[in-house]
Order: C-alpha cells, then structure tokens, then sequence
C-alpha cells in the first residue's frame, strides 16, 4: 500500500493519522503476514489486525450505545441491548467497509486476493473493527465516534428509519408484561385491505380477553410491530395515572 493510498483512505475516514503503522497494521489481514518482509533484517515481522479487531469490537459497542442513549431516550434496557447488536452486526459494518471502499485498501496475501477477499463481507466486517480501534488509538474516542456516526450510525437510521426504533416494540411489551405478572400478549389479523401488490394488514394485540392496541402495516410483521407500539403507549399512559 502506498503513501498516495493511505492518503485517499485518511480523506474517506476523515482522519489524518500521526501514527501510519496502526493504519496498516489495521489494513492487513493474517493472509498477508508471510508474504510481508521486514524493512530491516532485525526488524520483527508486520503484525496482522486481529488484535486491533478486538479492540474494535468493544470501542464500537461503547460508541453505539453511547449513539443510541442520546437519540433514543425513552427505551427501555432492552431494545437499547437490542437495537445496539442491530447496529453493529457483520452486515451492518460491512456496508460501512463498502461505504469507505476499504476493501480496495486491505493488504492480502495471494490465495486470499485469487478467492476475492476484497469483497468478502466477513473480511470487510472485520477490517472495519479493525480501522475503528486504529482510529481510536491514534485520535481518540471524539473522533472515533465521529466517523462512525458519519459512515455507521447514521446511515443505519437514514436507510431503516423508524423500523430501527420498532424492531423491539414487541420484545417490550412482553417484558412489560412479564414484570407485572400478566400473561403473554397475543397477535390477531383482524383485516386485510388492498390489491395483492399493495396489501394492508390490521393487526390486534391480546392479552387476557383485552385488546391493548392495533396496528397497520404492508406485511404482517409490521403490522404486529405498530400494534405493540400502540400496546405500549396504552400500558404506560395507564401507569402514569395510577
């Protein structure tokens, strides 16, 4: 990797490193290791970037719950737990990798290059964890967090929108229901309206012999998801005024 390719990469991520061998260390996949010579004979052999994968997997867990307090104040533990796994799943840092092209910017070795591990998405994943903690080290975590929220975080609400913030309502409900000793909730279709290409579904939730709410939605599971969010605000607007 060249000076000119480090420098194209530092302008998507939007740092400037003071310390370029945690940026290649990053970059390097234990492919790559062998075939790598040190630049002086006592020099030791270049490191590969599973140990800076590590570190990147708990600077963006830190990162995403710290996103997801700030942004979403009224949930519960639970779907912050949740919607954090969410968003820092292998697919979701493998888009991020592909936002930033860094597959063009990882050093293989020459089986891994023949089998197309620019483009594979858990070399991707993981390389991004990687870049992360090297970010993280050499700038700190205001920047980390900077980046993430640029090429990461935000992105992942842009492309989800609301269903980031429905994902869990039916996990919600349940445990609200469970701590208060009541039954599990059921989900009832009580309607479908529309052609077959723009079907609407109505969705009733149940819970001993009592609609808590209802929802509308394309598919069926959408549909649940508005109705427990319906549930929910029903649940809690009743705790509020006892």
């Amino acid at each position: 990797m060249t000076l000119r390719d480090d420098e194209r990469l530092e302008e998507k991520l939007g740092v400037r490193f003071k310390n370029r061998a945690l940026l290649e260390q990053a970059l390097t996949h234990s492919s790559a290791v062998p075939e790598l010579r040190p630049a002086k004979e006592d020099s030791r052999q270049p490191g590969n970037n599973e140990r800076l994968e590590f570190l990147g997997d708990a600077v963006l867990d830190l990162l995403a719950s710290e996103y997801l307090l700030e942004n979403f104040p009224d949930w519960s533990e639970g779907q912050l737990s949740k919607s954090r796994a969410r968003l820092v799943n292998a697919r979701s840092l493998e888009r991020a990798a592909r936002r930033i092209e860094l597959g063009e910017h990882l050093r293989l070795g020459r089986g891994e290059e023949k089998t197309g591990g620019r483009d594979k998405p858990a070399l991707l994943a993981d390389g991004f964890e990687a870049v992360v903690a090297a970010v993280f080290l050499d700038a700190g975590l205001e920047a980390t967090g900077q980046l993430l929220r640029r090429v990461l975080f935000d992105q992942a609400l842009k492309e989800r929108g609301e269903r980031i913030a429905d994902s869990d309502r039916k996990s919600a409900l349940q445990e609200l229901l469970q701590r208060s000793g009541r039954p599990p909730a059921e989900y009832r279709l009580a309607g479908e309206t529309g052609p077959d290409h723009r079907k609407v579904f109505l969705v009733e939730v149940w819970e001993n012999g009592s609609c808590l709410g209802t929802g509308e939605g394309r598919t069926k599971k959408e549909a649940e998801q508005q109705a427990a969010r319906s549930a929910l605000l029903q649940l809690e607007t009743a705790e509020s005024k006892d």
